[in-house]
């Protein structure tokens, strides 16, 4: 399955109608700020996240969410990520067991990267499963897709429970969404049912997934599981393409350039972008033809 493993700014009021962050100390909301995982369960819905601790806010998310970790797991989770991204792994791992221990799958899941690859930890592939089961029964699902892909040993990656347990995090977190989804259009673990896995693209896709809207432009390209929009596709993929998605990147240059050169033996020489030489090419030569991915 593609894709698995894969591991944004607030104001803080201080006028005017109660608010989330009134709720939350300062020190949390700006650990939020800099340092959430846009995949933690914890994560509030408004707090965007950052799929990485950018190297001039290391610093500052680390000193505010060593506050804030004094009364909150999921800062605690994101020191560690601030600590890591620091390159100070020891001390990421220090912060990631505490917040485990605290309930925090997301960290759970952490730990169980580190214990299965042997980085910075003594590799332990036993430990790693049960950092990530715990991870999937709480509904994690980056714990569910980990412990799917670790698979082996003495407890066999399922792919239906894996499916259950998708369905249980699939109600509210965009990333179970979408690996639910994948498993539905490919039909992974169960039934193949291209409608659902739409739908899921589309929630998830509505919480600017970047894999989820790469999904829905193929979707809607191909006319799977529903409707087919070239118009709607194209501006998908763009919205895949701002976020870093690389196959979004590459659907599009097939739109731009729908038509390939081919040689004698039939393979692909380079793409032509404009249609009408395109056209003209293929009456003189015979040798071009319109991409089959690319949007009619």
């Amino acid at each position: 399955m593609r894709k698995w493993l894969r591991s944004f700014a607030i104001g803080i009021a201080v006028t005017g109608a109660p608010s989330v962050a009134h709720a939350q100390s300062a020190d949390l909301v700006l650990c939020d700020r800099l340092a959430a995982d846009p995949s933690d369960p914890d994560k509030p819905a408004d707090v965007k996240g950052v799929a990485e601790v950018a190297p001039s806010d290391v610093a500052t998310a680390i000193r505010y969410c060593s506050i804030a970790a004094k009364s909150s797991r999921r800062a605690m989770y994101q020191l560690g990520r601030g600590y890591a991204s620091n390159r100070q792994m020891p001390e990421a791992v220090a912060a990631w067991r505490k917040a485990a221990d605290k309930g925090s799958t997301s960290a759970m899941v952490e730990l169980g990267v580190l214990y299965g690859t042997g980085n910075s930890v003594e590799r332990d592939e036993a430990q790693a499963r049960k950092l990530f089961e715990r991870a999937a029964e709480a509904g994690n699902p980056r714990g569910v897709s980990n412990l799917a892909a670790l698979g082996g040993g003495s407890a066999p990656a399922d792919p239906a429970r894996s499916r259950e347990l998708l369905g249980r995090a699939a109600e509210t977190n965009a990333e179970a969404q979408y690996q639910l989804g994948l498993m539905l259009a490919e039909g992974t673990g169960g039934a193949k049912d291209d409608t659902a896995a739409r739908t899921l693209f589309e929630k998830a896709a509505a919480q600017n997934h970047p894999g989820a809207l790469e999904r829905m432009g193929a979707f809607a390209t191909e006319g799977r599981g529903g409707p087919k929009d070239s118009s709607a596709a194209k501006g998908y993929y763009e919205r895949a393409a701002a976020l870093g998605d690389e196959d979004a990147k590459k659907a599009l240059e097939r739109i731009r350039c729908p038509y390939v050169i081919k040689d004698k033996r039939g393979n692909v020489v380079t793409n032509l972008c404009s249609n009408a030489c395109a056209m003209g090419l293929r009456q003189m030569v015979g040798h071009v033809a319109p991409d089959p991915a690319a949007i009619p």
